[in-house]
């Protein structure tokens, strides 16, 4: 099957628990099939592109999104069995801010210089919904940096300059552009747009539909 590899565009935001949810599932599906084509790169789309940089207050911010502490319930309710089927435990009692993600878009554009993405995505995603750290704050960054083989310090001072901000806003708005307006997606081959935390069947479907193609 290795024949030929297929691009796998995802768009995702860290603090975006249905991406959490889509990750544990499309890597359920890869394990199971270790010949799969995808080579996988990951998108910045900040669900909160005007968030304030030192974040807000997670409770507030989800009462007023959700109109009120019911509202907020009710739509978290089917994440909390989605996780719990994909076997995570998400710490949502433990989270206390919503944190504005360039700088943690910005850690995993580094991360994939270095071709560590897919586990900076991991990373991140433990340290919010595990470990309800603030992946808004840059010495948690770092930590993570640190804790998957980057310089810390390197890192760091990237987070206190302005390097790549931009082009983290400008690969968001393209995605926004193209038609995209929720997360995660996943892109196929440049040209099939997949959205959604999608259960490790589809994948397995579209990973078969793949085999047949390179076979035909």
């Amino acid at each position: 099957m290795t024949e030929r590899t297929v691009r796998l565009d995802i768009m995702s935001d860290p603090i975006c628990p249905w991406c959490y949810i889509g990750k544990t599932h499309l890597d359920k599906a890869l394990a199971e099939a270790p010949d799969h084509p995808f080579v996988i790169e990951w998108h910045p789309f900040q669900l909160n592109p005007d968030m304030p940089p030192e974040g807000v207050d997670r409770r507030a911010y989800l009462e007023g999104k959700f109109g009120g502490k019911e509202g907020a319930v009710k739509a978290y309710a089917p994440v909390v069995e989605h996780a719990e089927a994909a076997g995570l435990k998400i710490d949502f009692e433990g989270m206390t801010r919503t944190p504005n993600t360039i700088d943690a878009h910005r850690l995993i554009h580094w991360a994939g210089i270095e071709g560590k993405q897919s586990q900076a995505v991991d990373v991140l995603f433990d340290a919010y919904f595990v470990q309800a750290r603030d992946i808004g704050d840059h010495e948690v960054l770092a930590d993570i940096a640190d804790g998957i083989g980057m310089d810390a310090s390197v890192v760091l001072r990237l987070l206190a300059s302005d390097a790549d901000r931009e082009d983290i806003r400008k690969r968001d708005a393209h995605s926004r552009e193209m038609g995209i307006n929720s997360v995660p997606t996943f892109i196929v081959a440049q040209q099939h747009a997949v959205p959604g935390a999608q259960p490790p069947e589809l994948w397995h479907r579209v990973i078969e539909e793949l085999r047949a193609q390179v076979q035909a």
